[in-house]
C-alpha cells in the first residue's frame, strides 16, 4: 500500500457533512490535508467524492435529503459548486489544482464514453491535476444511475489502472455483523467471496444523506480487487492511517493476475439490454470451454437489443451464466430461430454461426456475498490485461 503510486480515495457524504446533515467545512479540508501529502510525495491521486446534495441543503432551506428525484437534482446543482468550491480552495492552500469530472452509468457503459473518461482522466493526472469525481446527480435519473459512487469509485481505479483504492466512511471497518451489536468484531481482511460467506451488510448511514451502505462498499471493493486492485475500507478520521499502509480498517487483498480490459467493463460495467436463453449443451461449452455461443444453441430470446449491445446469457432457469455482446439484433435472431433467413444487410446464419463470440464473454460465478450483489465476474479463465 505505502508503495502505491496511483490511488483513487472516495468519501461518502456522511462523513463530510456535520450532525445536521450539512456540509461541514472542517472535513473536507481535513481529507485535503492527507491528500496533498500523497501528492508531496509524487503520487497520482484521484478523489471520487460525493456530497453535492448535502452541500446543497441549507442553501435551499432543506433539513434532510428530499425523496422526491427533481428536488435532489436541484440540491445537487447548487451544492456541486459549493462543494467544489471548498475542495478548490482547500487544495490550493497547497498550491494544487483541482479538476471537476461529472460522470453519468452512460459515461462508463457506453464502449467509446468508457475510452473518453479513461483519457480525461489520465490527461489531468498527467498534467498534476486532482481530478475530482463525481455523478452528475443534476442529470441522473432513478433508473439510469450509479446508485452509489462506491461502484463509481471501483470503475474508475479500473478506468486509470489504480494500484490502491481506498473507500472512505463513517465506519471503521467491515465487521461480521451490526457494528453496533455486542460481540461483533471488525474484519482485517478478505483474501476472496470465499471470506464473505455469512456475512450480512446493512442499508445506506443513519445520517440519512448518503446512498450506499456496507453492502454497496464491499461489492465495490470486490470489484476493483478482482480486477488485481488491493482496497482499504476504512474511516475517514483514519484516512492518514490507511493510505499510509497502518493497520486500520479491512483490507481487501487483489486478484493475483488483472482480467482482460473489456472483459472487466462487460461483466461490471454494462447494462444488459436483453437476455439470451441457452440450452445446457451450450452453457457447458461456455463455461467449460470458454466456447462462443452458437444461434444453434439459443432457446429463447427476451428483450430487445441491437447488434453490438450486452447481453445477459443465461440457463434454462433464468440464471445468468455470462455476460456477452450480441452480434446478431433480438429480432434477427427471433427471425432465425423461427427458420427464416436474417435480412440480406444483416450477417447470414450459415456466415456468422456465432452469436456471441468467445472473445465477447464475461463468464459469471455465484457470489459468496449474494445479498449485495448475485453474481460476481470469474477471473479465472481470462487472459491478464
Amino acid at each position: 500500500m505505502a508503495g502505491a503510486h496511483r490511488i483513487v480515495v472516495k468519501i461518502g457524504s456522511s462523513s463530510l457533512t456535520s450532525a445536521s446533515g450539512r456540509l461541514d467545512p472542517g472535513r473536507p479540508a481535513a481529507l485535503v490535508e492527507v491528500l496533498a501529502g500523497l501528492y508531496r510525495q509524487g503520487k497520482s491521486v484521484v478523489l471520487v467524492s460525493s456530497g453535492a446534495v448535502a452541500a446543497g441543503l441549507a442553501p435551499l432551506g432543506m433539513t434532510a435529503r428530499p425523496d422526491e428525484l427533481s428536488e435532489q437534482q436541484a440540491a445537487a446543482s447548487v451544492g456541486q459548486g459549493l462543494l467544489m468550491g471548498t475542495y478548490g480552495a482547500e487544495f490550493g492552500r497547497y498550491g494544487i489544482q483541482v479538476g471537476q469530472v461529472l460522470l453519468t452509468a452512460g459515461d462508463i457503459t457506453r464502449r467509446d464514453h468508457y475510452h473518453n473518461a479513461r483519457r480525461t482522466l489520465k490527461k489531468l493526472m498527467h498534467m498534476g491535476i486532482v481530478p475530482v469525481v463525481n455523478e452528475n446527480d443534476v442529470v441522473a435519473t432513478h433508473e439510469v444511475r450509479f446508485g452509489d459512487n462506491d461502484r463509481l469509485a471501483a470503475l474508475v481505479a479500473e478506468l486509470i489502472g489504480a494500484d490502491l483504492l481506498v473507500l472512505l466512511s463513517d465506519v471503521e471497518a467491515l465487521y461480521d455483523g451490526d457494528p453496533l451489536s455486542a460481540g461483533t468484531r471488525p474484519i482485517a481482511e478478505i483474501r476472496g467471496p470465499a471470506d464473505l460467506a455469512g456475512i450480512r451488510t446493512g442499508t445506506p448511514g443513519r445520517s440519512g444523506v448518503g446512498t450506499g451502505g456496507m453492502g454497496a462498499k464491499v461489492q465495490a471493493a470486490m470489484t476493483a480487487a478482482s480486477a488485481g486492485i488491493p482496497v482499504v475500507l476504512a474511516a475517514a478520521r483514519h484516512a492518514a492511517r490507511a493510505l499510509a499502509g497502518g493497520e486500520t480498517g479491512t483490507y481487501f487483498h487483489a486478484a493475483r493476475q488483472r482480467p482482460a480490459e473489456q472483459l472487466f467493463w462487460l461483466a461490471h460495467a454494462t447494462a444488459p439490454q436483453g437476455r439470451i436463453v441457452l440450452d445446457a449443451a451450450a452453457v457447458r461449452d461456455v463455461r467449460e470451454h470458454g466456447g462462443p455461443v452458437l444461434w444453434t444453441g439459443v432457446t429463447a430470446v427476451e428483450g430487445q437489443f441491437t447488434a453490438g449491445d450486452p447481453v445477459d446469457l443465461t440457463d434454462g432457469a433464468g440464471r445468468p451464466v455470462a455476460r456477452g455482446l450480441a452480434r446478431l439484433a433480438s429480432d434477427d435472431l427471433v427471425r432465425l430461430l423461427a427458420g427464416f433467413p436474417v435480412p440480406d444487410e444483416g450477417p447470414g446464419a450459415m456466415a456468422y454461426p456465432e452469436v456471441v463470440s468467445a472473445q465477447d464473454v464475461a463468464l459469471f460465478a455465484p457470489h459468496a456475498h449474494a445479498h449485495a450483489h448475485p453474481y460476481a465476474y470469474t477471473y479465472a479463465e481470462t487472459s491478464t490485461a
